[in-house]
């Protein structure tokens, strides 16, 4: 007799929901004005006293709202890039891509801030520079483009973006304190206007990634898979780049460097629910999410009055994480 082994996948999936609202209700509950969540819920409808109603709508509900948004975006890139990869050590922070929108963005910041309307355009052109970069130097014509070449070259294209950053950093240092929290991936100070800003860029990107499921799925299966099913893979590794460079991109224009969440979500996520990217993709937007928004509540309320910036909390927690999938997968 065939033994019934139960599908844990929809009650992971209820247990995210939960997990991710009670998450939210206590992110915004939580600062040096404390809420139960009832005083919360009660408060979010409209029926708190006007100066917990000025608090979770002027400070609290945006910043929550726009880690919800970047967590998702940069879980998402993350997740692609894997995929485009076949590695699981993928990240747009470690191939190059979230420097180089760094680099564009701290020009503007520091030496024509009078253009900081062109911040989001400028980190998707400064991304995709260094998507270009990685994509070039990888490249032989001989076999074309291999994971192992585009993580290589996107190495040394963070080093030099990196550089970069130091270099601005010194020649602009009077102007430097304005950008320093950006440089450390905050969320501090963030309005309802920065994620109506967000929004439709976060929203383009997740239906484009969504749609390259199927180009996901095929690239993980391998590549004589995808020669078979008569796949351009060179095609293929292309536009899921363009996708996971926009998302990081955008993300990185509006709160600075936040390392890590495309590296250890989309990991976690396949622990989760396995490979198969028609879960893994939207389980790791969901987790994204929860996982930035944990991150920076975390970061504004343990040492409070003083604030850790979400990046810097990613940093201290991802690295580790990522010496740890080194050491498993024997690397």
């Amino acid at each position: 007799m065939t033994q019934h082994i139960p599908n844990r996948k929809p009650a992971l999936l209820v247990t995210a929901c939960i997990m991710f609202v009670v998450a939210v209700l206590l992110s915004i509950g939580l600062g040096s004005v404390r809420l139960t969540i009832a005083e919360t819920i009660k408060t979010i409808l409209g029926h708190g006293d006007a100066a917990s109603q000025t608090i979770l709508w002027d400070i609290r509900i945006p910043r929550v709202f726009l880690a919800l948004l970047i967590g998702a975006n940069l879980a998402a890139s993350g997740a692609l890039l894997q995929a485009v990869m076949q590695n699981p050590l993928a990240d747009p922070g470690l191939t190059g891509v979230s420097s180089g929108a760094a680099v564009t963005v701290l020009f503007i910041m520091l030496v024509v801030p009078d253009y900081s309307y062109l911040i989001p355009l400028a980190a998707i052109i400064g991304g995709g520079a260094a998507a270009g970069m990685v994509y070039s130097m990888a490249w032989k014509k001989q076999g074309g483009l291999t994971p192992v070449r585009i993580i290589l070259s996107g190495v040394a294209v963070n080093a030099v973006f990196g550089g970069a950053i130091g270099l601005l950093s010194i020649l602009y240092s009077d102007k430097l304190p304005g950008a320093l929290q950006w440089m450390n991936g905050s969320l501090s100070g963030k309005g309802m206007g920065d994620v109506m800003v967000m929004l439709p860029y976060s929203i383009v990107g997740w239906i484009a990634a969504l749609l390259s499921i199927r180009q996901a799925n095929i690239l993980r299966l391998g590549e004589q898979v995808a020669h078979n099913l008569g796949q351009n893979l060179h095609r293929l590794r292309l536009s899921l780049s363009i996708i996971a460079v926009y998302l990081a991109a955008v993300s990185v224009s509006t709160v600075g460097l936040v390392g890590f969440i495309g590296l250890v979500v989309p990991h976690m996520a396949r622990m989760l629910v396995g490979s198969d990217y028609r879960l893994c993709l939207p389980f790791s937007l969901v987790l994204g999410s929860l996982v930035l928004l944990v991150a920076d509540t975390f970061g504004r309320t343990s040492f409070a009055p003083l604030e850790i910036p979400a990046g810097i909390v990613m940093a201290i927690v991802g690295g580790p994480y990522f010496l740890y999938l080194m050491r498993k997968g024997g690397m």
